[in-house]
């Protein structure tokens, strides 16, 4: 098996996207300003229109997830000046393993980390027994949905409204981390703003399965965005003529119902994979884009180096599977690709009985 040259077995992650000709056309066409003094055009509209996706007052653009997982949970926890907020997160979410230490530095928070179910939600007893506990500081406890760590399964609205209610009797704040927000509504067949209502912040990625090249958002209250305004411009991430990361995102939010297919490609690769001997594929309750395997006495670091050499391209991650992170870019083929890839893996290493390579995510 040989590459792909278009590079289109990369399941690395759904940010591998390319813009397509009317995404370029658009960000060399933009009308821009200065976003800085609130005059980029194009900016606003996105804003504006990213708000009523959400269901929020207001949004602010961001380079990245990243950056608006850190504005959120400053910015909706208390004014400037107020002592640093504790933040409580899964153990196994984006903002915990892989954004912890920029929480912790840049936004001087005390990060506390919570047991999950099995489905991605914060488990309510810990979480309510931690609640409790008194603490001077402003908290805001952090949902992720999708839920990457959890097969990438995606969360309805009464579970995170569980989380909300719960926070709130606590005098607490909850942000949501829905970076894959609108893969999770197209898994319930809902809207974003329905998925989002139940939290006081927000943040949306544009840029893994919508497809732009670059930028996020941040959904809240107005009050709350005009704070995450004043933090975003002291990190650095003051932004110009903006316009030109606005355009192509206007585009993406239009292809929503594209992530679909997606879902359907996942659903394909993930039966593939799951009837190879010696390959368990992790079934989520409600999936979505992602599909993660483990072969049998390989670890993931390996697997996916092996994987590699057949042209197919995977996530290592820390709990011994590899990733497949299905997007616009990939098609049937590559599916059919991918499986035969991981078939010729595992055929070197493991002899399953038939049946007993699949695993599914249940409640503990």
């Amino acid at each position: 098996m040989t590459p792909r040259p278009d590079g289109r077995c990369d399941f690395r992650s759904d940010t591998r996207t390319l813009p397509d000709a009317h995404m370029r056309a658009a960000l060399a066409q933009a009308e821009v300003g200065d976003d800085v003094y609130g005059d980029d055009p194009t900016v606003a509209l996105l804003e504006e229109r990213a708000a009523r996706l959400l269901g929020v007052e207001a949004a602010l653009l961001t380079p990245t997830t990243t950056m608006a997982n850190l504005l959120g949970p400053l910015a909706v926890a208390a004014p400037p000046g107020s002592p640093p907020p504790r933040v409580v997160v899964g153990t196994d979410t984006h903002m915990a393993f892989l954004e912890g230490d920029g929480l912790r530095r840049f936004g001087a928070v005390d990060l506390v980390p919570v047991a999950q179910r099995a489905d991605g939600l914060p488990d309510l007893d810990r979480l309510d027994a931690l609640l409790a506990r008194p603490c001077p500081a402003p908290t805001v406890v952090c949902v992720e949905n999708t839920c990457m760590m959890r097969a990438g399964n995606a969360l309805d609205a009464d579970a995170t409204r569980a989380v909300a209610d719960l926070a709130h009797r606590h005098g607490a704040r909850l942000h949501l981390d829905g970076a894959r927000l609108a893969n999770a509504a197209t898994a319930w067949d809902t809207t974003c703003a329905a998925l989002a209502a139940p939290a006081d912040s927000v943040a949306f990625s544009l840029s893994k399965g919508l497809g732009a090249p670059i930028g996020a958002v941040l959904g809240a209250s107005g009050a709350t965005i005009a704070a995450a305004r004043r933090l975003r411009t002291w990190l650095g991430g003051s932004l110009h003529q903006a316009g030109i990361v606005a355009a192509p995102a206007l585009i993406a939010l239009e292809r929503r119902t594209d992530l679909a297919r997606d879902h359907r490609h996942a659903a394909a690769l993930a039966a593939g994979a799951a009837g190879v001997a010696g390959v368990r594929v992790l079934h989520a309750p409600r999936p979505t884009n992602m599909v993660m395997a483990r072969v049998a006495a390989l670890d993931a670091p390996t697997c996916a180096d092996r994987l590699a050499r057949r042209g197919v391209r995977v996530l290592a991650l820390p709990d011994g599977h590899v990733r497949f992170a299905v997007h616009r870019e990939h098609d049937m083929i590559d599916v059919a690709r991918a499986v035969e890839a991981l078939a010729a893996v595992a055929a070197q290493h493991h002899r399953a009985p038939h049946g007993a390579n699949s695993t599914v995510l249940e409640e503990t």
